[in-house]
């Protein structure tokens, strides 16, 4: 018979850190999203946590990966019970303006100007 393999409901801790760097360094950090560090250098940890659940890593020690068993907590809960949105009412004094429909979606948004200013 074969063996079914246990699904590994480990935690994958990282750590937010904090990192000294020079003007060129922050520069390539920002334009890039990653730099690399000098050998040795000392980082100082702002927070430990779990890159799954994304809970610390003080609040979750020994226990199961909560994303690897059902991520719904990272989505909000079940979003069949979840409470929708409230609209906000408008203010008693204000009324609506008449205009014409605004194209959101597709190239044509992007030529007419919503997405960049009209010619």
């Amino acid at each position: 018979m074969a063996k079914k393999k246990e699904k590994d409901l480990s935690h994958g801790w990282v750590v937010a850190a904090e990192i000294p760097v020079t003007p060129k360094i922050a520069k390539v950090a920002d334009d890039r999203g990653s730099f690399r560090a000098e050998a040795d250098q000392r980082v100082t940890a702002l927070e430990v946590y779990c890159k799954g659940c994304r809970r610390p890593y003080d609040e979750v020690v020994g226990t199961d990966c909560s994303e690897k068993i059902d991520n719904r907590h990272l989505i909000g809960g079940d979003q069949s019970t979840r409470a929708k949105r409230k609209i906000p009412t408008p203010p008693k004094n204000a009324r609506p303006l008449p205009t014409g429909t605004v194209n959101r979606r597709g190239i044509s948004a992007y030529v007419s100007g919503v997405s960049r200013p009209a010619r």
